[in-house]
């Protein structure tokens, strides 16, 4: 049975989060954005009307959120003083605590998002590195904690494509999740993963190392223009394979769609027909040239400016140590907790939270 320490913890965690609202300031803000409206030249400038409403918006939303949730908070904290541990009431009165709870960590994470594309579904693909069945196993470890991440959230999740290792573990899978701000919570997780741990694949019980490469881009919206031309494609059918239910392995359904200037290639295979596997093909790869385009911008912004960064699979943002001790670190922010498990069953706020407030400030 959940103590009223789990209350108070749940208090602390609404203090808070207003101390998060002071430091973001929100009230005021909205008060500055209302008044930057009032003012007569404010629709005449798209570039500048667009930009505060989308400000606005967020913060108004958040803002009446989290007095909602005070409130709820408040009448929790007056039933906890009138309802016994023994009493059917108090189980429901701890439920009530516990979404209170992950409810403030939404929002102090939402008021750290500063992207446009934030609030988009993602495109998640987890591939192996180097290390065969192990790191299969892995890709389909990582795979797990997101799926146990994205159903805390209330996400949806549709595989596209998915690939099984000979013994165990997948190869590669990518996945796309449905959701408000799905973009804005998975993107901290883009990077290398790397796994340390006595491997259950050696008959010597020794300790191994092995790596996975996270890949997490937007899903854009019809609204953005993204040119293909279709003789830049080509598009191919194969026979699905693995996971996708009594229609694999029947027909030809499986798409795979090469764009050839780029050579980016996507392939859907989960869905029950051929038509629908192109869809869902042509928009991840909608996404991915969104996202190819962008980067080569940075790049040669980056060049203009002579700024230079390795990309290398050895730059593994996280490392996920099972033996000789327990520890999970972020080597972007420094965060670390040594209760793997629970990282391992999807609870990565903490850890998404820390790259945000990092993000922030530089």
């Amino acid at each position: 049975m959940t103590s009223p320490g789990t209350l108070r913890s749940s208090e602390r965690n609404s203090r808070k989060s207003g101390g998060i609202f002071e430091e973001e300031k929100v009230p005021e803000k909205i008060k500055a954005i209302e008044f930057e409206m009032s003012r007569g030249d404010f629709w005449g400038d798209e570039e500048k009307q667009s930009r505060l409403l989308t400000e606005y918006r967020k913060y108004r939303q958040v803002f009446e959120e989290y007095l909602e949730l005070k409130k709820r908070l408040e009448d929790a904290e007056e039933l906890v003083h009138l309802v016994a541990p023994e009493d059917p009431e108090y189980r429901e009165l701890v439920q009530e605590v516990r979404k209170l709870s992950e409810a403030v960590e939404d929002l102090d994470i939402r008021l750290l998002f500063r992207r446009e594309e934030d609030r988009c579904n993602a495109i998640v693909t987890i591939h192996s590195g180097a290390g065969g069945t192990e790191s299969q196993d892995w890709v389909e470890m990582l795979f797990r904690m997101y799926l146990r991440f994205c159903e805390r959230k209330g996400f949806d999740v549709r595989v596209t494509d998915i690939l099984e290792g000979e013994e165990a573990g997948l190869k590669h899978v990518t996945f796309l999740v449905q959701g408000e701000y799905a973009y804005g919570y998975l993107r901290s997780e883009h990077g290398v993963h790397r796994l340390i741990r006595i491997s259950p694949f050696d008959a010597n019980r020794r300790r191994h190392t092995t790596f996975a490469l996270v890949d997490v881009i937007p899903e854009i919206g019809e609204d953005v223009k993204v040119e293909i031309n279709p003789q830049d494609l080509r598009i191919e059918t194969f026979r699905a394979s693995g996971h996708g239910g009594q229609h694999v392995n029947v027909t030809d359904s499986a798409v795979r769609i090469t764009h050839i200037p780029t050579g980016i290639v996507v392939q859907c295979q989960n869905e029950r027909s051929q038509h629908q596997n192109k869809a869902v093909a042509m928009r991840i790869l909608r996404a991915r040239l969104y996202e190819y385009y962008r980067q080569e911008q940075m790049k040669k912004i980056q060049e203009l400016k002579g700024e230079r960064k390795d990309i290398a699979w050895g730059n593994q943002i996280r490392t996920y140590v099972f033996h000789p001790y327990t520890l999970v670190k972020d080597h972007r922010t420094g965060h670390e907790t040594g209760n793997i498990e629970r990282v391992m069953d999807g609870e990565i706020d903490d850890f998404i939270e820390a790259f945000l407030k990092r993000e922030r400030s530089l």
